[in-house]
């Protein structure tokens, strides 16, 4: 730490407004049974981090969040629908202590790795007097995109942009192959709960 404060300014309270509300909103998706309700809830949770990322002065990132997360991923999932029921299936409520014991670990050990990280906008951080100032004075010698976000992207990241596109691609294929094709509800017939216990009665 090199005695970066910070302060509880405008934005950081606006920053921890919308985190606020998308933990609020991802407790709404955990509990919601009906899919409509949680693929438009997973759309709202997209813009919220899109603003977020807006509000860490991530423009690009935020333009991607907004385009694929609220975007292609909505109409996607809306799309699947048409192949599943429209709620998903009663489960019976019961414990999970592995589980619980996982993510509490997972929990301790992020909040742990997080001691020693820089603060957020402290310009002595690596990530801000290294690579980031390395990006600022190579870019024009390297690559002849004036735009150093997109020669990053593309470029200098490439290959991990490429592999973001591989698994979104691998993601598609396998909830098709697992749904199944060749007509509207994949040749199978899909009916919702509600349906289910009132052609029983």
């Amino acid at each position: 730490m090199t005695g970066y404060h910070l302060e509880l300014s405008p934005s950081v309270w606006l920053d921890l407004s919308l985190l606020t509300m998308m933990v609020l909103v991802a407790i709404a998706m955990l509990r919601s049974r009906h899919l409509f309700a949680v693929v438009m809830l997973s759309g709202i949770y997209s813009l919220l981090s899109a603003a977020f990322f807006v509000s860490l002065d991530a423009v690009d990132v935020a333009f991607t969040e907004a385009a694929v997360g609220a975007g292609v991923s909505t109409v996607l999932m809306l799309a699947g629908m048409l192949l599943t029921a429209r709620r998903e299936k009663p489960i019976t409520p019961g414990r999970a202590p592995v589980a619980l014991a996982v993510v509490i670990a997972a929990g301790a050990a992020l909040i742990y790795a997080t001691i020693d990280m820089p603060a957020f906008g402290d310009g002595a951080a690596p990530a801000n007097a290294h690579v980031g100032q390395a990006y600022v004075e190579q870019t024009p010698n390297d690559i002849a995109v004036p735009n150093i976000v997109t020669a990053v992207l593309a470029s200098y990241r490439g290959f991990d942009t490429l592999g973001e596109v591989m698994v979104i691609f691998t993601a598609g294929v396998a909830v098709m192959l697992l749904l199944g094709a060749g007509s509207v509800r994949g040749g199978r017939e899909v009916s919702d709960v509600d349906a289910d216990k009132n052609e029983a009665a």
